[in-house]
C-alpha cells in the first residue's frame, strides 16, 4: 500500500484527501503547512506528496526544495488553486501541477501514474 502525504492548510481539503484517498486503498498522512509536512516526510518516508502552494509558513514551493535536497526521486505533485503558478520556473521541481477542482479524478489518474512509474503499489 502506497503512502501519500498530502500537505494543504485547508482542513476541508486535508478531510476530503483523506476520506477519498484512503477509501481508494492508500495510507494517507496529512499536514497543514509546509514545515509539519518536511517533518512528517522525514518521519513517514511517504511514497509520493501533493503539496499546495500557498501555506503559511513554509510554501510549497519551498517545501518542494527542501524534500529534493532529501530525496530526488520522490514523486511530488503540486496542486493549487492558483493557475498562474505554472509558468513559474521554480514549480519545475515537481512531477505534476495540477490546478485544484472539486473532481479528484485528475488527482487520482496522475497518483496512480506517478507511482506505477515509481513501481510503488
Amino acid at each position: 500500500m502506497a503512502t501519500i502525504l498530502f500537505a494543504d492548510d485547508e482542513e476541508s481539503i486535508r478531510f476530503l484527501y483523506r476520506e477519498e484517498f484512503e477509501e481508494a486503498g492508500y495510507k494517507v498522512e496529512l499536514a497543514a503547512n509546509g514545515d509539519e509536512a518536511l517533518e512528517k516526510f522525514i518521519a513517514a518516508n511517504p511514497d509520493l506528496l501533493v503539496v499546495d502552494i500557498k501555506m503559511p509558513g513554509m510554501d510549497g514551493i519551498e517545501l518542494v526544495r527542501r524534500v529534493r535536497e532529501l530525496n530526488a526521486v520522490v514523486p511530488v505533485i503540486l496542486c493549487t488553486a492558483y493557475g498562474e503558478y505554472r509558468q513559474n520556473l521554480e514549480t519545475w521541481a515537481s512531477d505534476e501541477y495540477i490546478v485544484k477542482s472539486a473532481n479528484l479524478d485528475g488527482l487520482f489518474a496522475k497518483v496512480a501514474e506517478l507511482l506505477e512509474r515509481c513501481s510503488v503499489r
